[in-house]
């Protein structure tokens, strides 16, 4: 029935049995219907929490995208997501992202898919040729090589840059902690620019984390004052674009200016 298609690709496949369809089709109907709503109602909650956050902030309403962090979710998960309402996905491993991608292909024109995670020289390809953003870039060299594979199909990639701003060695991205040394970054971050592949949108970062969110706020008011940076170094390049803040604290990365929230736990609950 055309019906089943509103309650996912997925699950309509599933519920397919010899016999016709019967008490498990309605079971898992209801499970469907169930998870996309409350994943519904946790995107409407994030949603008010950012647009008061930029009330209190004196920013313009709608000025801030939320990337709902699907990676390591099953697949059911990520469908219910988007069918819930979610316009940009955040992913972490490519390969996974990929077998998504595939067998979500129905929704593909319909949601964003952001790499927001680390990236391994060896899986730049599949960044290169199955997303629509990559979040962390954070090496000269890795940039080369994107370029170099994006050149073959000549797609440009949108991208921001990822920067470490605490000085933590847990953490990748080029390295701006101390601000007296920021003048150091510019010939890398110049060589990046020359990509001609990559089109740069500004910046990323991940701080620590803290059990008192309101701890964070230096780093994301350091990493506000970077994007400025770098805007003045390089004002023909944009740097509008500010991913910070996850699920403990994007409230307070959005009155620091933050243009993009990547929230998981708050909305499709902790990875399995």
């Amino acid at each position: 029935p055309p019906a089943i298609w509103k309650i996912g690709i997925l699950t309509a496949a599933s519920m397919v049995k010899p016999g016709g369809l019967g008490p498990y089709w309605l079971w898992r109907v209801g499970q469907m219907t169930a998870l996309v709503d409350q994943i519904r109602e946790n995107i409407s909650r994030v949603q008010t929490r950012i647009d008061k956050a930029e009330t209190r902030s004196g920013r313009q309403s709608g000025s801030v995208k939320l990337v709902v962090v699907t990676k390591a979710q099953p697949i059911t998960v990520v469908e219910a997501a988007i069918q819930a309402g979610a316009k940009i996905l955040g992913e972490n491993y490519p390969e996974e992202t990929v077998s998504k991608l595939t067998a979500l292909e129905p929704y593909r024109l319909s949601v964003e898919w952001h790499m927001i995670g680390h990236l391994q020289s060896r899986k730049a390809r599949l960044v290169c040729e199955h997303f629509d953003c990559f979040q962390a870039l954070d090496s000269v060299s890795l940039s080369q090589k994107l370029d170099r594979i994006l050149a073959e199909s000549q797609r440009r990639l949108p991208v921001l840059l990822e920067f470490n701003v605490s000085g933590e060695e847990s953490k990748f991205g080029f390295s701006a902690w101390d601000e007296s040394h920021w003048s150091e970054l510019l010939p890398d971050i110049a060589a990046v620019l020359a990509c001609q592949q990559l089109q740069v949108n500004g910046v990323m970062t991940m701080p620590p984390i803290f059990d008192c969110p309101e701890d964070v706020r230096p780093f994301f008011i350091r990493l506000r004052r970077l994007a400025s940076y770098l805007n003045q170094q390089f004002p023909t390049h944009k740097w509008g674009e500010i991913s910070m803040g996850t699920s403990s604290d994007f409230e307070i990365a959005v009155e620091e200016g933050a243009t993009l929230v990547r929230v998981g736990t708050s909305i499709v609950g902790p990875r399995p």
